[in-house]
């Protein structure tokens, strides 16, 4: 399954709260995110909690334009990635 880089802005921030509400807010996405075959890995937030670095895997960035949309969360852009990894590089011999 592809993996993708999704970006959001937030514009009044992003606060999801550590209690029962914030729970069922972030079950709400997954279950989206499942009826489009789409699965969220984890996210970065930064500081200002005004965007957010979102890893996915998934079919295709339709799907996860659908789920979002599904959530009421924005996309601002969707990017395929694939993973480099620098400890693989350090066991190389020349």
């Amino acid at each position: 399954m592809p993996r993708y880089l999704v970006e959001r802005t937030f514009p009044d921030g992003l606060e999801v709260p550590i209690d029962n509400n914030g729970a069922q807010a972030v079950r709400g996405i997954v279950d989206n995110n499942s009826s489009e075959d789409v699965t969220w890995i984890t996210s970065y937030v930064t500081d200002d909690h005004g965007k957010t670095f979102c890893v996915y895997d998934g079919p295709n960035p339709e799907s996860i334009r659908r789920a979002a949309e599904k959530s009421s969360v924005p996309v601002d852009a969707i990017s395929e990635v694939r993973v480099l990894d620098p400890y693989f590089y350090m066991g190389a011999t020349t």
